[in-house]
């Protein structure tokens, strides 16, 4: 008998609604994770890196607008309030939405009435609108430089910040004379973090599980101010 290929969440395969038994107690990671099935587009890794991150962040920061920059589908800005209704709305922005993000939105307010007229999609150049302190930033595996970007726009509005960065680029980027002892994306992330530290912010480092992608690094800041 062939072995059974596993489960896994760093698979770029859509979860569709054959994969709803996977998900089948009242958790509420169970329960995203059949909404997300039903709407039958979201490829699985989006889904564990969505919850790991915001699960994360929302140990830490509380309340707030919640801003998810570079959103693809917008699923982040969604679990965020999820995991704390205080915060009254979402903004989820990408310069182009997938054409499905919409039916993600659907299938979670049909999971979640209280989630309907709170999450905004928007199409649009991130710097297009005003951040402001009270806000929650976040994103998921922005490109290269733009977490750079995403880093600044929070800090210049002295908000609160969490980003998980991918496809680094330290030929183009600030490595702060570490490669020498550290692999080039380890000393991009490390001089950010340093970076942020010295606009007057506190700093957390972490993962998410490297079984869902190996770009796992977390950086979370939050202006010294606020604690």
């Amino acid at each position: 008998m062939a072995d059974v290929p596993a489960f896994s969440p760093a698979s770029r395969g859509r979860l569709t609604q054959y994969d709803v038994g996977r998900f089948p107690t009242d958790s509420l990671f169970d329960r995203l994770g059949r909404a997300v099935c039903n709407a039958g587009c979201l490829p699985r890794k989006e889904l564990y890196e969505a919850w790991e991150l915001a699960r994360r962040v929302r140990r830490l920061f509380r309340g707030g607008r919640v801003v998810d920059l570079a959103c693809g589908h917008g699923l982040l800005a969604h679990v965020m309030l999820l995991l704390d209704d205080s915060s009254p709305t979402g903004l989820a922005v990408d310069t182009a939405l997938p054409s499905s993000a919409a039916r993600v939105q659907d299938a979670l307010v049909a999971a979640w009435p209280r989630l309907a007229q709170r999450v905004f999609l928007l199409a649009s150049p991130l710097d297009s609108f005003q951040l402001t302190p009270d806000d929650v930033v976040v994103s998921s595996h922005a490109c290269g430089g733009l977490t750079d970007t995403i880093l600044e726009r929070a800090a210049r509005a002295r908000a609160r910040v969490a980003v998980l960065p991918c496809c680094h680029e330290p030929a183009a980027s600030d490595t702060g004379g570490l490669s020498g002892w550290l692999d080039g994306p380890l000393a991009v992330d490390v001089v950010r973090a340093v970076h942020l530290r010295a606009q007057g912010y506190q700093v957390w480092t972490q993962t998410i599980p490297g079984d869902i992608t190996p770009k796992n690094r977390l950086l979370l800041g939050a202006p010294a101010e606020r604690e």
